[in-house]
């Protein structure tokens, strides 16, 4: 078992900027990818960033490319997400997601645990 549980998330006008944290508990040796998706309201969850957990490698949705910054600290078994330059539409709940056989990191049903995420409100 993964436990995953995020913080970060608030009120931000648009332009600032957030950081979102994922601490990972229990079998982390496991995980392969850790990933960030996102849930606005009405709309159905989409892969924001993905990053394996041994080697770094980082995949990014097209508009958050040159924004949002994805990075892992194994030593605290965390994995961060920078977000600049918020826009209005960014604005969703953001969940954090761990992937324990790789695959496709944009589709939500590879990953086998999630956190219970938190809310990013943008203001414009």
């Amino acid at each position: 078992q993964v436990q995953l549980v995020e913080s970060g998330g608030g009120l931000v006008q648009a332009g600032g900027s957030l950081r979102l944290s994922c601490a990972a508990s229990g079998r982390t040796f496991s995980i392969y990818v850790m990933a960030w998706f996102r849930q606005a309201l009405g709309k159905e969850r989409e892969f924001v960033a993905g990053i394996t957990w041994s080697g770094g490698t980082t995949h990014y949705l097209d508009s958050v490319k040159g924004r949002f910054t994805i990075s892992r600290d194994n030593a605290k078994n965390t994995v961060y997400l920078q977000m600049n330059t918020l826009k209005p539409e960014d604005a969703a709940v953001y969940y954090c997601a761990a992937d324990l056989h790789g695959g496709d990191w944009s589709a939500p049903n590879h990953y086998e645990y999630w956190g219970r995420g938190t809310q990013v409100t943008v203001s414009s």
